[in-house]
């Protein structure tokens, strides 16, 4: 069985080239094609000889996925179904705003967390993405963004199907890819990488010294509400968290950002926010609060106007730094895991 040429590392491919006696600006070449132009086949390397082209051909395969569906919301929002060569399904979505367009990106098929409010942990998990998967659908993501919004993408954010951090080392490789000059070359600071509050791999996250930012789920700050709405913190409680976020921050100096979905009767109300303010005297944070999107056959809602704007301003009386994140693609099925739900 072949290959896939976009997981073979340095040092084999190095091999293939001296073992074939072929010029080693060729492979300079064939690595521009890969992460720089993003080339969907051999045949696409058009600077590269036929004879080259076909000896590549029957050594390694080219995997890249296709767009499969894609939908548009009325507020701008394009959620994409992407097929890989095995025909599993994956999302991404595109979410404009005045200066930004940000990509949402998956980084597994499926999800084994079984978050309770999210239509991915619906899904079984099927595997992991390779990082040549991850990193060609980030490429066509920033495609369909010059196509669709006349400009790159400007943000990066892995809040799609799965945990990252389950897929540590493919997730690493590439976003080591994305932000190469020799890649994409975006910047880590335009990087976000969401968890669930995995414990040990944020503890490495921070010896690893990356650059990118931090995102984690927490939803609550109450033990008993955190595990009914995430089973994770059953085996990973809030004290756990605390400690890797503390050291996370004592490492890299990078602020973490909290993400916390505001479900009626479930987490908004004045004590929930009282909570939420204590945890976040961890470390310097800010709290990015997200209206939820409605999932069919799940039976949250998302919070009053009222509770809203009331724990908001609980959080900023405290000096902590919040967003409110409004809800997008509400009319395409933009919540995590929905569209492949359906489309399967």
């Amino acid at each position: 069985m072949k290959k896939d040429i976009r997981n073979i590392s340095q040092e084999e491919l190095e091999q293939f080239f001296s073992d074939n006696n072929l010029q080693k600006f060729r492979l300079k070449q064939l690595q521009e094609w890969l992460w720089k132009k993003g080339a969907n086949s051999f045949d696409q390397m058009t600077s590269l000889s036929k004879e080259l082209r076909e000896l590549l051909k029957n050594s390694f395969d080219l995997k890249a996925a296709v767009i499969d569906k894609e939908f548009t919301s009325s507020d701008g929002t394009i959620k994409y179904s992407l097929k890989l060569h095995d025909d599993k399904l994956i999302e991404g979505v595109l979410i404009p705003s005045r200066k930004r367009v940000t990509a949402c990106v998956s980084s597994q098929i499926g999800c084994s967390l079984a978050c309770t409010f999210c239509a991915t942990g619906t899904l079984k998990l099927s595997r992991n993405l390779t990082h040549g998967e991850i990193f060609d659908q980030v490429f066509k993501l920033n495609q369909e963004s010059v196509k669709n919004h006349g400009r790159p993408l400007t943000n990066i954010v892995f809040m799609g199907m799965g945990e990252p951090l389950l897929n540590y080392n493919s997730l690493l490789k590439a976003i080591e890819k994305i932000i190469s000059v020799k890649g994409m070359g975006i910047s880590p600071k335009r990087i976000t990488v969401s968890t669930a509050g995995l414990s040990k791999q944020i503890m490495k996250l921070a010896d690893d010294k990356v650059k990118f930012n931090l995102a984690i789920s927490l939803h609550s700050a109450i033990d008993e509400v955190r595990s009914e709405l995430m089973p994770i913190n059953d085996s990973i409680n809030l004290d756990s968290l605390k400690k890797s976020i503390r050291y996370f921050y004592e490492q890299t100096n990078n602020r973490v950002t909290y993400e916390y979905i505001l479900f009626k009767g479930v987490n908004d109300d004045l004590d929930a926010a009282r909570r939420l303010a204590s945890f976040c005297r961890i470390s310097p944070c800010k709290v990015n609060l997200i209206e939820y999107n409605s999932v069919e056959g799940l039976d949250f809602e998302k919070s009053t106007n009222e509770n809203t704007e009331e724990f908001i301003q609980f959080l900023e009386h405290r000096n902590i730094i919040v967003n409110l994140r409004r809800s997008k693609g509400k009319d395409i099925d933009a919540a995590c895991g929905q569209l492949v739900n359906k489309l399967q």
